[in-house]
């Protein structure tokens, strides 16, 4: 063997040829393909079967084994490999929102909300992340029938069951998945469980498809009812996330976790987790299992990431998922800070405790609390250690963000000895304010506001307000398009509730998830695109419950089309910042649930759309072939701006010239005539042809084209993208498409 580093590898191989209900006999016989073709490269099968830690033999084809890099290269030139790839780690990316999206008011379904239709029932929503608490209200089975016929899954646990792990009628199974995880770090865990010690996995699965708790609060705040988008739906943990400062979840773990999921049956599989932006989709281990799960009729909704405002820093591009931006709700925790001059600033805090309103405090810079051997700049961002007990003791302390978290900076001022904090946005952050659980009273304040903050504070009581204005807009974290890797296929698709989310929580760990925070909460508020995300999988998966025979295209569309691009103000939505946001920001627009139960029109794909699709990508037959398992040959010509996809994007358009694309609607309504509606980008005509789409029945498809012409070269701030729309509507529907066009002169 070659002295060269090992690592561990996913070999990828496509699919099977046979059925989706393989025998034993025909699990066995993949397995054993794969220990020989590995046994070919490492001296024999034995030495394969001790390499390869999962075998994927059902509905993904190849195997997860430890290789050093010599071997890698030479199984990667092998006819029957698609792809060889690292197994790398990616990162983890709700009180008032139901009622923030309409699906209930003050705790009343109303008559147009889509829960008067279905509450998800007997649908399965599966979770892939770090696990579930079982014990949690949100996953009571109280009023919840037996468990479907379709299920096939398990409820897994050790041998002993060191942790008492449960599932009921309602968390009808649980996964865990840890082998890709030990390859690279060791074996480090004592037990393994499915149970959640982080509370994302939590979190994240209740919003989505949670029971209905009433009297839910976080140290007091934000009271009310707590449900998932589909509160009646059965739930499935799959923990592929393992213990690690922010969580970290292996792509060899992923691909298992898809692969066992299309098996138990489900029908939406949720995953707010990091996908690598920058590798073509075959190396891609969630690019990998979403493709096959969809091809299987399963609705994959994924997370835009948390690296915005930056451009093209949007993940999990594939256009067979659901990608989701972040969004606030009409909700604040607002703590006002009175300073000495009686200017009173508006911050932003879920502290469990305040300071009395009666009593003043001195106000220094964390800087001037600066420990004897630590930096300025170290004490001014509260850093451990920085700061000096003697100078800080009865104090509020004004702290700067940035390189250690929040909750950190509170934890460090609290040890400190302060009384209170001033967290001050830095210049990076801007007006982003997300609430955090504080361990002492604490208030978060804009980069403009941290300016004006000195002298001295009187209080940071902590209230809930209500019906803010405006709302929604986007959060300055949520990742940004344009899509880096296909810059064809809008991403995000949707944008959904993500900033100060009330869902369930692990009582393994504390708000702060700092050892020095003992308090424990059943409920958590949670920012970020993995709380977004879960508000979009529950939504899906009504849908799913409404429309059974909807593909998962079909469902993504209804979400697209029937999305709102104005806020509560009735004015076009604006970002962090209170700019107008745009498509890159918002994809579609603000996710409206109760319009997706009845778009009139969809926009439908299958499995051979998205291999056409892979061929405009470059992708020959021979790749197809072992990526779908099945024979393909590519159309002698595929234009991606042709692919069917609920958005326009022209990525590079000369001035002077047309493009033409095609798209094709289907009939999900009643008979119906259509006429187009056209908001055509700064500098570009428009023309649809026809303008008319009269449909006779149910299930009927009508194609139409757009011809657009660019009349002069777009000069604009935003990398000269100009945007518009597209709007098919009968009276009742609304069908709309969002159209970017950008300038190939720079």
């Amino acid at each position: 063997m070659s002295s060269s580093i090992c690592h561990s590898y996913i070999v990828y191989l496509g699919s099977h040829s046979f059925g989706p209900n393989p025998s034993s006999v025909d699990l066995e016989s993949v397995t054993n393909s794969h220990y020989e073709l590995l046994g070919s490269y490492v001296g024999s099968i034995e030495k394969a079967k001790d390499a390869i830690f999962y075998s994927y033999n059902r509905y993904i084809n190849g195997f997860a084994a430890v290789l050093n890099e010599d071997e890698a290269e030479n199984i990667a030139k092998h006819p029957d490999v698609v792809s060889v790839f690292l197994n790398k780690a990616q990162k983890l990316h709700t009180t008032h929102s139901w009622d923030f999206l309409e699906l209930e008011r003050n705790g009343v379904i109303e008559k147009p909300s889509i829960w008067r239709k279905s509450q998800g029932e007997d649908i399965i929503i599966g979770n892939l992340d770090s696990g579930v608490w079982p014990e949690s209200k949100s996953f009571s089975d109280e009023g919840i029938g037996p468990v479907p016929k379709k299920w096939r899954g398990i409820c897994q646990t050790d041998d002993k069951n060191q942790d008492n792990f449960h599932c009921n009628r309602k968390l009808i199974g649980a996964r865990y998945f840890y082998k890709g995880f030990e390859a690279e770090n060791g074996k480090i865990l004592s037990f393994y469980s499915a149970r959640d010690y982080e509370g994302h996995g939590s979190h994240t699965l209740s919003t989505a498809g949670g029971n209905f708790v009433s009297g839910v609060s976080v140290f007091g705040n934000g009271n009310g009812t707590a449900s998932g988008g589909s509160p009646k739906a059965r739930v499935v943990a799959y923990k592929v996330c393992w213990p690690s400062p922010g969580g970290v979840c292996y792509y060899a773990d992923i691909l298992a976790a898809f692969e066992a999921a299309i098996g138990d049956g489900v029908d939406v599989l949720s995953f707010s987790v990091g996908g690598d932006s920058t590798l073509e989709f075959f190396q891609v281990g969630t690019s990998i299992g979403s493709f096959h799960a969809v091809a299987n009729g399963i609705v994959v909704v994924s997370s835009g990431g948390n690296a915005g405002p930056a451009a093209s820093s949007i993940e999990n591009l594939e256009p067979w998922v659901i990608t989701v931006a972040a969004s606030t709700i009409d909700r604040e925790f607002t703590s006002y800070v009175t300073l000495g001059n009686k200017k009173i600033i508006k911050g932003y805090s879920f502290s469990e405790s305040s300071l009395p309103s009666n009593s003043f405090y001195p106000l220094i810079s964390a800087a001037d609390a600066k420990a004897d051997n630590a930096t300025a700049k170290a004490a001014l961002l509260c850093q451990n250690g920085a700061l000096d007990p003697k100078k800080a003791k009865g104090k509020i302390l004004a702290c700067l963000r940035g390189d250690n978290n929040r909750t950190d900076k509170g934890v460090q001022v609290a040890r400190a000895g302060a009384v209170g904090m001033i967290l001050a946005n830095d210049q990076e952050s801007g007006n982003d304010i997300t609430a955090d659980p504080q361990v002492l009273p604490a208030s978060l304040v804009t980069f403009n506001d941290g300016t004006y903050i000195f002298n001295y504070i009187k209080s940071t009581k902590v209230n809930t307000e209500l019906s803010i204005k405006p709302s929604p807009f986007v959060a300055e974290f949520s990742s940004r398009g344009p899509n880096p890797l296909e810059p064809t296929i809008l991403k995000p698709d949707i944008t959904a509730p993500g900033v100060n989310i009330i869902a369930a929580y692990s009582e393994a760990t504390s708000p702060a998830e700092q050892a020095y925070d003992k308090r424990r909460t059943p409920f958590m508020i949670m920012s970020g695109t993995s709380m977004s995300c879960p508000h979009v999988s529950g939504i899906a998966g009504l849908l799913k419950s409404l429309h059974p025979d909807w593909s998962p295209a079909a469902i993504k569309s209804a979400i697209m089309t029937t999305a709102r691009t104005k806020d509560n103000s009735g004015r076009p939505m604006l970002d962090a910042s209170h700019n107008k946001a745009n498509p890159f920001a918002y994809g579609a627009g603000h996710i409206h649930p109760s319009r997706a139960a009845d778009p009139g029109l969809v926009y439908d794909l299958n499995t051979t759309d998205y291999l056409n699709f892979l061929c405009g990508r470059g992708y020959n037959s021979t790749q197809l072939k072992l990526f779908y398992g099945k024979p393909y040959t590519c159309p002698k010509s595929f234009n991606l701006v042709d692919f069917n996809y609920p958005a326009i994007v022209i990525p590079k358009f000369d001035k002077g010239h047309s493009i033409n694309v095609t798209r094709t609607l289907t009939n999900v309504g009643p008979p119906s005539t259509y006429r187009v509606r056209i908001n055509a980008p700064s500098q570009v005509q428009v023309l649809v042809e026809p303008n008319t789409l009269s449909f006779k029945e149910k299930g009927e498809k009508m194609e139409f084209r757009v011809t657009l012409t660019l009349t002069s070269v777009i000069e604009d701030d935003d990398d000269e993208y100009v945007f518009g729309r597209l709007d098919w509507t009968d009276g009742k529907h609304h069908v709309r498409s969002p159209i970017v066009v950008k300038s190939s002169i720079m």
